[in-house]
């Protein structure tokens, strides 16, 4: 009897748990356009995708007027299709990021319901939905949640389909589980594949399951992987002779046994951001991988599949010869698939929590001390003219921590009498804290943007003018002004495109000179440095505006060229 209490005292309710959601789509949906886009990634993608749409051209991705065949056209075509609708503008940019963020959340909660039971599955996407790395990766234009979220639901596509006693049941969702991995290697490569299937392999050997080949209907879904992976390949082949060779050699073998793309990193280098990505269920994991070892059996083991996923994918990317942070985005839905059953386990047992997860609260109720500490520490590198930047972001910071303060402290008061009620509070004050202090950062990349030179020096810029950019690739500039610039002497990433279309960069600095010297209606952006270098070479250039990290000039002779 009492058993059965503590069980329904802890019950779900559909209505709060709607009004919940709709709260968390407004806010994770209302953020994506307030801040600008930022280096490197925001501005690249976004910009191709700009690109694609004015050209026409939507099997060649062109990055600053230059063939870049660094990585698949998915999200491309997604960013662009949204500026056709919608118009070109930040949140355009963000919505497919943001969209298949919360989307996984959703399935993550769907998969957790059905594979465990349905307040495991709620409680996983409470965990994905306020963990940090998550929240921010979702309203930041990169491939990598695209990437995520696809893996992500191959994954669950996968459990459904292997916990189902239906064949076609089986059959459907395996046939799903294919085409989100056509569609993660249409995101970002054949990691979209090759993640998966190395995870799968590392399953059957660690759990010996064999029979389970023989459910995931291979032929059909090579089939199903191929009609929709194939086309695109082949399209942009026939198109361009030099893509294999450069995608599938330079950017997938090469970056990850090779440092040409000196994006190394120690052994441990994911060690820090698995903490602060998973911060407020880390205490949680050691726990929910012993019960995942507990609950293998003879035939398939979900739990233990969610291991595998974040051993495997933890530890490729750590012996990779490339690292960067969202590399490792996908291993966070698993990780809160496993809490979110722990959770549920000890929900089942007692209405209220243990002493270590009101130790757990506690601690975060005294976090506060600590991000003032990273403040002042990142605030040491700001330039002087920018100092300013950083007191307004420490308002929003301040507001972050009172709320994370706030909410950990309610979770704590919480603990003994209602469990659950104890997590939401617990997770909706994680989630506010990196929302709020991922928002306010527009007050640090407001400057890196350039948005405010952009928009003081476009509407004097005629249309068809050369544009140079001088030994600096901006990644934000071009967009914003809505036109491509030509590369002078340092291409940075675009040295594949200058070097398959040789005529359209200046391969010296003198070459620069001479070209300068006679276009006479050109423009060039360069960093305030170069300007001073160039300036003692008495080249002819007259200053159009600047900020703290950029120029723009123009020829003195263009000023007589009709506007």
């Amino acid at each position: 009897m009492q058993f059965g209490q503590i069980r329904q005292s802890n019950a779900l309710n559909p209505g709060k748990i709607l009004i919940l959601v709709l709260i968390y789509a407004l806010l994770w949906f209302g953020t994506i356009n307030y801040r600008h886009l930022i280096p490197s990634d925001e501005g690249r993608y976004a910009e191709i995708a700009r690109e694609m749409l004015i050209t026409g051209d939507w099997v060649t991705p062109r990055y600053n007027g230059y063939k870049y065949f660094e990585k698949p056209p998915l999200q491309i075509w997604a960013t662009a299709t949204a500026f056709q609708v919608f118009g070109i503008g930040e949140w355009q940019a963000r919505l497919w990021t943001a969209l298949t963020g919360f989307l996984t959340i959703l399935f993550i909660g769907f998969t957790g319901a059905r594979i465990y039971s349905p307040r495991a599955g709620w409680l996983a996407a409470v965990a994905l939905a306020s963990s940090p790395m998550w929240v921010i990766a979702g309203h930041i234009n990169s491939l990598d949640m695209g990437l995520s979220a696809f893996l992500v639901a191959a994954l669950c596509s996968l459990l459904l389909a292997q916990t189902t006693h239906h064949k076609t049941s089986t059959r459907n969702w395996m046939w799903a589980c294919w085409i989100f991995m056509a569609l993660a290697t249409l995101s970002k490569g054949v990691i979209g594949a090759a993640i998966p299937g190395m995870v799968f392999v590392v399953y059957s050997i660690s759990a010996w399951d064999w029979k389970i080949w023989r459910r995931l209907h291979l032929i059909s879904g090579i089939i199903l992987f191929l009609a929709i992976t194939a086309p695109w390949f082949v399209l942009v082949a026939q198109r361009n002779p030099e893509f294999l060779e450069f995608f599938f050699i330079h950017e997938h073998l090469q970056r990850f046994t090779q440092t040409a793309h000196s994006r190394t990193g120690p052994i441990y280098y994911f060690l820090p951001l698995l903490l602060l990505g998973f911060l407020p269920w880390i205490a949680q994991v050691p726990g929910a991988i012993a019960l995942a070892w507990q609950d293998r059996q003879h035939d398939f083991s979900g739990g233990w599949l969610l291991v595998c996923w974040f051993i495997v994918i933890f530890g490729f990317f750590s012996a990779s010869q490339s690292k960067l942070p969202g590399y490792i985005i996908p291993i966070f839905p698993a990780l809160a698939l496993l809490v979110g059953h722990r959770l549920d386990r000890i929900l089942s047992f007692s209405n209220g929590l243990d002493l270590p997860w009101q130790i757990q609260t506690l601690f975060f109720t005294l976090l506060g001390g600590i991000g003032f500490f990273f403040l002042s520490e990142v605030g040491k590198q700001a330039r002087p003219d920018e100092i300013d930047s950083y007191a307004q972001y420490l308002y929003w910071i301040i507001a972050a921590l009172i709320t994370l303060v706030t909410l950990s402290l309610t979770a704590l008061i919480q603990a003994k009498r209602n469990g659950a009620s104890s997590i939401v509070s617990y997770a909706s004050g994680f989630f506010l804290c990196a929302i709020i202090a991922g928002t306010g950062h527009e007050t640090l990349g407001r400057a890196v943007s350039g948005i405010d030179l952009v928009e003081r020096v476009k509407p004097n810029i005629p249309p068809k003018v050369n544009f140079y950019s001088v030994r600096i690739l901006d990644h934000t500039v071009p967009f914003y002004l809505g036109r491509t610039m030509m590369m002078v002497e340092f291409p940075d990433e675009l040295e594949f495109g200058v070097n398959q279309q040789p005529e359209l960069w200046l391969p010296t600095l003198d070459a620069f000179i001479e070209r300068w010297k006679e276009d006479q209606t050109a423009y060039a952006l360069m960093v305030p440095e170069q300007y001073i270098e160039l300036q003692k070479l008495n080249l002819p250039m007259q200053e159009v505006d600047r900020d703290s990290r950029r120029v723009i000039v123009k020829h003195p002779d263009s000023a007589h060229i009709p506007q």
